[in-house]
């Protein structure tokens, strides 16, 4: 993680120098428009949104920035149609370095269903790991204004330290997530008025998030696996790996993001930063057989590998997204016309003998549109994609954007 935050800072600064299975029927060929809400620009607004967008159903996003605000060690945000094609961007937390956490790192936000956002932060908190091991907070709507509460507050102990990716929320409110810098699954529960802390999987896990199915079994990444934990009936977890990637060029590595599940919410996808043919990343589908011979398992299939610049992208860093028709959206950090990264979509096509994916860069980012996605894109139902970018557009220091792959 350490390695591909001084990979970031060094593009930030060149950046700135410079300035069931589902199938789907083949469709002609996109042309594609992307167009720019928000430019960052550090402070007080934000800087380096690296993390995916959230949306509350209303037309208006939420996202973290990893640096900015008023003491530059980041922010939450919401951005909201003005009304008149525009947007406005406005920030609902700036991270102190205290208690309140600092430095939300790759942590995309999850609503409850009152409206209240959760979060986490690599550092900052209430106890020693030098700049602290990190928090899981709660923001609460206050009129107009969000209040922040710190639900947990990590010791670098027992515990772990570093909670990374974004939060899932089971039906009894539970929260679970990803610890980064020791690694592990922990659990947050509600407890005598506040918060109780467990580490329910030792796993080295580094990036990404959870997903959980309708059965309440989770899945998530390691560096090198994916795993998933099935309740076992008393309380605890039931850990098993149900795919280890072995590298290119049969298979991707180094695995990246939280998965998505298809339309039936039973085969996952997801995507690697690296491996496949050309070492450039790879997106995978994990199909799961319910029965016959292999009842249980998992057969990873590679629907892409990427080739890299100047016509495909490389390294897909923060997960997919899937919609209803069966559509894989995501994108890569690296790659494409300009080697600043792409937007992607990858779609089946049944040919009489099977089915096979075919992937398709929708756009090619050029820095004054942003540079090095990271986050996996946020899908509206008119077919929208929306993301951030950490680097790129007018100062430098990162954008929202929409690409309409569909125009």
């Amino acid at each position: 993680m350490c390695e591909k935050r001084l990979s970031l800072s060094a593009n930030l600064l060149a950046l700135a120098l410079f300035s069931t299975l589902p199938v789907i029927a083949a469709r002609p060929a996109w042309a594609q428009t992307e167009t720019v809400l928000y430019n960052f620009t550090g402070s007080p607004d934000g800087a380096v949104p690296e993390s995916q967008l959230i949306s509350d159903g209303a037309g208006n996003f939420f996202g973290t920035t990893l640096y900015g605000g008023e003491k530059d060690l980041g922010t939450v945000f919401e951005l909201s149609p003005n009304g008149v094609g525009g947007w406005n961007e406005t920030v609902l937390h700036s991270f102190t370095g205290g208690t309140d956490g600092e430095y939300p790192e790759l942590s995309p936000l999850m609503f409850d269903s009152a409206g209240n956002l959760y979060g986490t932060t690599y550092y900052g908190g209430s106890f020693g790991c030098g700049y602290g091991c990190g928090v899981v907070y709660e923001l609460t709507p206050k009129g107009k204004r969000w209040k922040e509460s710190v639900l947990y507050s990590f010791t670098g102990g027992a515990d772990g330290g570093g909670p990374v990716g974004g939060l899932i929320m089971d039906a009894a409110g539970n929260l679970y997530g990803l610890l980064g810098q020791a690694g592990g699954v922990f659990e947050l529960s509600p407890s005598g008025g506040g918060w109780a802390e467990q580490l329910i999987y030792a796993a080295d896990t580094r990036s990404g998030g959870l997903v959980m199915d309708a059965a309440g079994n989770m899945f998530g990444i390691t560096t090198s696996t994916v795993f998933e934990l099935s309740p076992n009936g008393n309380g605890g977890w039931i850990a098993s790996v149900i795919h280890t990637f072995a590298g290119g060029p049969d298979d991707g590595s180094d695995p990246q993001g939280s998965l998505a599940f298809d339309r039936a919410g039973i085969n996952l996808y997801g995507s690697t930063y690296s491996g496949g043919v050309k070492n450039f990343g790879t997106v995978y589908m994990l199909r799961f057989r319910p029965k016959g011979k292999y009842q249980g398992t998992w057969t990873e299939r590679i629907l892409h590998s990427f080739k890299g610049y100047p016509n495909d992208g490389s390294g897909p860093e923060e997960g997919i997204t899937s919609d209803a028709p069966g559509l894989i959206w995501g994108t890569t950090e690296n790659g494409g016309l300009y080697n600043y990264g792409t937007a992607f979509g990858v779609f089946g096509v049944s040919d009489g003998w099977g089915i096979r994916y075919r992937e398709v860069p929708l756009w090619n980012f050029d820095g004054a549109d942003g540079a090095y996605p990271s986050g996996a894109p946020f899908l509206d139902s008119a077919g929208n994609l929306y993301g951030t970018t950490p680097a790129g557009g007018s100062s430098g220091l990162g954008v929202v954007f929409e690409v309409n792959p569909n125009q």
